[in-house]
Parts: structure tokens; sequence; C-alpha cells
């Protein structure tokens, strides 16, 4: 026996305590085949890629697979190359509210938030 010792892969993706809040949320109001919510990087808006958060009903080879206390969040294994390293938030203000994310691969942005190229 080797005395060899492996240490846990952390997430690719960081999630606050208000984004874990919201996928428990999202949850809770699922339907009844929903296994997770799933993050994914579909090609839309003015800059190339746009952030998409769908229920999904089962899980691909390739996905990555974030535990929540409320719930599992699978990132498209085709999306993680662009999402490393980034930070999942839940922001809500009078006006809006959504997913908020911090990526650091990110080269540009559109001028209204909604699309970003790599």
């Amino acid at each position: 026996m080797s005395d060899l010792k492996t240490r846990t892969r952390p997430a690719a993706l960081l999630l606050t305590s208000s984004a874990e809040a919201r996928i428990a949320d999202l949850m809770a109001k699922a339907p009844a085949d929903a296994i997770g919510v799933k993050l994914s990087t579909p090609r839309r808006g003015c800059s190339g890629l746009a952030y998409s958060v769908d229920y999904v009903s089962e899980a691909k080879p390739f996905d990555e697979r974030i535990d929540t206390p409320g719930g599992t969040l699978f990132v498209d294994g085709g999306s993680i190359l662009y999402l490393i390293g980034s930070t999942m938030n839940w922001v809500e203000d009078d006006f809006a509210a959504g997913f908020v994310f911090v990526n650091p691969n990110a080269k540009g942005e559109c001028g209204c938030g909604e699309s970003f190229t790599v």
C-alpha cells in the first residue's frame, strides 16, 4: 500500500451563499423529474456567449457537478472552460433579480450585460 493521499478537487465555480439559497428555492419549485439546475453558456447576445440556468432531468457524462445544501448545480461540459474560477452570485434589488457572474475568463461584455466574450 502506498501512503499516497488524495485531496478533494476544488469546484470549478464558486457559489455565494445567496446563489446557493436561490438554487434551493428553484429546487423547491422544480418539476418532479428535475435532478438539479444546469448552467451553460449558449451562443447568444451581442458579445457571443450568455449565461443560462435551466432545470435538468439527467446528468450528462462531461457535466461538472457541484453539490450545494439546497440542490445540485450542473455546469455544462462544453461551457466549463469559459467558467473556471468564476463566482456565481444571486442579486436582488427593487428593479431586478438574477444571477450575476464574476468571470476572470471574460475578455469583454456587451453594454447591456447579457453576454460576454472570451
